[in-house]
């Protein structure tokens, strides 16, 4: 009887180990945020909106640069990109970043998709990181291909009109991120707190072209009206790039204005918990 058992056992195939069970394990907060912002950058391209951006900001350098008054690069005759950092700003302030930014949160609560994407394993913070992050890269896309201008201008084997000093065009490109920077984040505040996204981009146009507008008001201001004046024009804080230079204040000025904005816009998205 022991004998036969023990054949038995000795006959019984082994049994393979348990696999361990495997966990399902939440996505990384870097990875929502790519992931984010890679659906909505190509949200912009799979509709219009980067296209028409892109070419009438594009299209008015264009013209502003080489028509019009006195002042176009024709007349001047100099090898300078002066007259395209003038424009830039006012048209990211009046154009680009509302025009960017106004559909991304008005429209996700307007059509109900707001609530779907928050439903998924995701952060507030990681909605609105996304979102700016895939907003600011449309803008760079923008500035990527305004250096056509330049390049085109003083380069061989194209128009080569003259000896371009770059150190003013890189430091004024450094602007203009630094001031993307800062309308973008403002656009977006005024997307999260509206449902309506033709009010979102007129809230956000109005409010940065003021903030611009009041850097033409600078000098005629006396006493500490002006100082005030020139503390919170974007247009004041972008001149010292334009020129070559690089202002630490500047830079602090541009930097805090988007980590303020970025905050209340989380805050606003946040605030649908408490009504």
């Amino acid at each position: 009887m022991t004998t036969e058992t023990n054949a038995n056992l000795l006959d019984t195939p082994e049994r393979a180990p348990a696999a361990p069970a495997r966990t399902l394990t939440k996505p990384s907060f870097i990875a929502n945020v790519v992931t984010i912002a890679g659906r909505e950058l190509r949200s912009y391209f799979d509709s219009l909106t980067a296209y028409v951006v892109i070419g009438i900001t594009l299209l008015a350098v264009g013209g502003f640069m080489f028509m019009g008054d006195d002042e176009s690069f024709w007349k001047t005759d100099r090898a300078t990109m002066v007259r395209m950092f003038e424009m830039l700003p006012w048209m990211i302030a009046g154009i680009v970043a509302p025009g960017v930014t106004m559909r991304s949160v008005a429209e996700e609560k307007r059509s109900g998709t707001l609530e779907l994407l928050i439903t998924l394993p995701v952060r507030d913070s990681e909605v609105i990181l996304g979102k700016y992050i895939g907003a600011m890269s449309l803008v760079l896309v923008l500035l990527a291909g305004s250096l056509l201008y330049p390049v085109a201008m003083f380069t061989k084997p194209f128009w080569n009109l003259g000896v371009l000093d770059w150190n003013p065009v890189w430091s004024g490109y450094l602007g203009l991120v630094l001031l993307s920077l800062a309308a973008v984040s403002v656009g977006l505040f005024f997307s999260s707190i509206t449902e309506n996204q033709i009010v979102a981009f007129f809230l956000s146009s109005f409010t940065l072209l003021a903030l611009t507008a009041i850097g033409k008001a600078v000098g005629s201001v006396q006493g500490w009206g002006g100082d005030v004046l020139a503390f919170v024009s974007i247009l004041t804080r972008f001149q010292p790039f334009a020129k070559g230079l690089i202002d630490i204040r500047a830079v602090v000025y541009f930097l805090s204005i988007a980590a303020i904005f970025l905050a209340a816009s989380f805050r606003s998205l946040e605030s649908r918990k408490w009504s």
